[in-house]
């Protein structure tokens, strides 16, 4: 076994220096001289250039046969940048919405099929749930945040998603198929943000929008959360237009133009 990891190990240090190479390259190279400059034997480098290749991350001119790195990695970079900078960015809009609505408002992004709170800030007077602590986890299919970034996602994608995740039960409201899912998240894709009536926890609604970054990806979403008998249709009603206005400049900030 660890002469296993050391392998393993060796053949990801060779991966990660062939992307450092060819990213310092000012133009496509020959297997045979990226292997040269490498140390490696050209079946090796091969091996490499194929594997990234077929992620997209390589691609190779059909004319001369040579190889370069594709824009993908800064395409994964601007992704990390903008996580980073989301939560410093979307702060003080988060406060505000928590103080104009009077509800707690939180930040969330979709990580490992789950949604993670990235800022909670409370209204004066409110008390926090223990789920939405910075940092806490929560279900996708069955909070407003989590439906709303799921409904991004292909049909497809979606299924796959329920396969993977199971859509467990929490509260009588809680959606549990794949065809309840697909079409509640029919629903958010029409009207542009998500309900969570009740469906994760009992007596407690929440109202979620999305935050698009520059490629017209949703990244995030927020949402405001509270006792269902203040998160009523009379709250809807009054609220949505501003919290539409601010996933607009949410996602404005983030790079985002709108079509």
């Amino acid at each position: 076994m660890p002469h296993t990891d050391a392998a393993g190990n060796q053949s990801s240090d060779k991966l990660l220096k062939l992307i450092e190479y060819l990213a310092t390259q000012g133009e496509p190279l020959r297997l045979i001289d990226i292997a040269k400059a490498l140390g490696m034997h050209s079946s090796t480098a091969l091996r490499f250039l194929t594997t990234l290749a077929r992620s997209g991350y390589v691609a190779q001119d059909t004319a001369t046969s040579k190889y370069y790195l594709t824009y993908k990695l800064c395409a994964l970079g601007l992704q990390v940048r903008n996580h980073r900078q989301l939560p410093t960015t979307a702060a003080p809009y988060i406060e505000e919405i928590a103080r104009t609505v009077g509800e707690t408002a939180c930040l969330a992004i979709s990580q490992n099929d789950q949604v993670v709170y990235i800022d909670v800030a409370v209204a004066p007077g409110q008390i926090v749930k223990a789920m939405q602590r910075i940092g806490n986890i929560a279900p996708m299919h069955c909070t407003g945040i989590g439906k709303v970034l799921l409904s991004r996602q292909t049909d497809d994608e979606v299924l796959d998603f329920a396969a993977r995740a199971g859509l467990p039960r929490f509260t009588d409201k809680t959606i549990t198929t794949s065809w309840g899912l697909k079409q509640e998240l029919d629903t958010v894709r029409g009207q542009g943000y998500a309900i969570d009536d009740e469906e994760c926890e009992l007596g407690s609604r929440c109202i979620a929008l999305p935050i698009f970054d520059y490629s017209g990806k949703a990244i995030a979403g927020f949402s405001v959360t509270g006792p269902s008998l203040r998160i009523n249709d009379a709250f809807m009603k009054k609220w949505l237009p501003y919290l539409r206005g601010m996933s607009t400049e949410l996602s404005r900030l983030m790079g985002h133009e709108p079509a």
